[in-house]
């Protein structure tokens, strides 16, 4: 039998109660539709929950998150109202403000920060480690926290030179069949970081640090016979990559040098037969230090909402493909 409880927290009162609940009670009713064993009842500046022994004692704690997060500064919107939900619910290892609070990089006032447990994880590894993988689907972050962490490096001077790279190996196209100049080739397998780029220095800026050779956005080919010192090297799509090529990657890095490694283990373009120097690496580099391997997920999505659904829905197909090709 569920034992009721009933727990009560005040709200300081420097904060108006419309912050925390939302216009219209429009955030309240988010926590309600999202504990509905529990009643949340509020009067002035205190919020009485109860019902569910568990989830109550879950309820107020997330009013507590609120007032840390408005105390740093932050605006609750729907976004950060739904992670911080859902860390409390998934008890873990951080709190919602610790998460939400850690800041990757600040452009033009607008801060790059992590919005998910996993994103928190990955950003620390990189700041701990000198090659991090970051694997994971679509839309988990995983490219362009790295590019965060790359620009603030170059900005601290950390690293004198950022280096961000991909193979040219998309959807079965090879660039010897492709019209124009080399640069007019490669220029669709690059624009995704450059994109990134533009969103976090301005484009005269990003231009004149190309043209010093400070950031070069290159062909994961160009990087063979070099030694990259002194730089933050970003490989993405790195499940288009073979194994020699990964090889040949990795060992490029010089002294004080950092790298990231992205990719998604479930979108291979590469010829049938042939395996990603991605899906093996991780048997090859297990018992190396300062090699951290984070792995984001279907929970990490932090595009749509509906895309969250998909790459579930496609995780959820692909498990069900594998059971039955594995009866057969």
């Amino acid at each position: 039998m569920t034992s009721t409880t009933q727990l009560k927290t005040s709200i300081p009162g420097h904060h108006a109660m419309v912050s925390l609940l939302g216009s219209g009670d429009g955030l309240l009713k988010m926590v309600e539709s999202s504990f509905p064993r529990v009643d949340i009842l509020v009067r002035g500046n205190e919020i009485t929950a109860t019902g569910d022994s568990g989830d109550t004692g879950q309820v107020v704690q997330v009013f507590e998150e609120f007032v840390k997060l408005l105390d740093r500064g932050h605006t609750l919107d729907e976004a950060n109202v739904a992670t911080t939900i859902t860390i409390v619910r998934d008890a873990e290892h951080f709190s919602p403000a610790e998460v939400l609070s850690d800041e990757a990089l600040t452009h033009r006032g607008r801060a790059i920060r992590p919005k998910t447990v996993g994103q928190k994880r990955y950003l620390d590894a990189i700041r701990s480690n000198t090659i991090t993988f970051g694997i994971g689907p679509a839309g988990t972050g995983k490219t362009y926290l790295a590019m965060a962490m790359a620009v603030l490096a170059l900005r601290s001077k950390e690293v004198n030179r950022i280096i961000l790279t991909r193979p040219a190996v998309e959807a079965g196209e090879r660039l010897g069949f492709l019209p124009g100049t080399l640069f007019e080739k490669i220029d669709p397998y690059l624009r995704p970081l450059f994109d990134a780029l533009y969103d976090m220095m301005d484009a005269e800026q990003v231009t004149l640090l190309m043209e010093r050779g400070t950031i070069e956005v290159a062909p994961l080919a160009f990087m063979r016979g070099r030694t990259l010192n002194d730089s933050f090297i970003v490989l993405d799509e790195a499940q288009n990559t073979t194994p020699e090529q990964m090889k040949m990657f990795l060992t490029r890095l010089g002294f004080g040098s950092k790298a990231v490694v992205t990719g998604d283990v479930t979108q291979v373009d590469l010829p049938s037969g042939r395996h990603s120097g991605l899906q093996v690496v991780r048997d090859i580099l297990t018992d190396i230090g300062g090699v951290s391997f984070c792995e984001l997920s279907g929970r990490d999505v932090v595009r749509h909402r509906i895309v969250q659904e998909i790459v579930e829905a496609y995780r959820v197909f692909d498990d069900r493909q594998s059971g039955d090709g594995s009866r057969g």
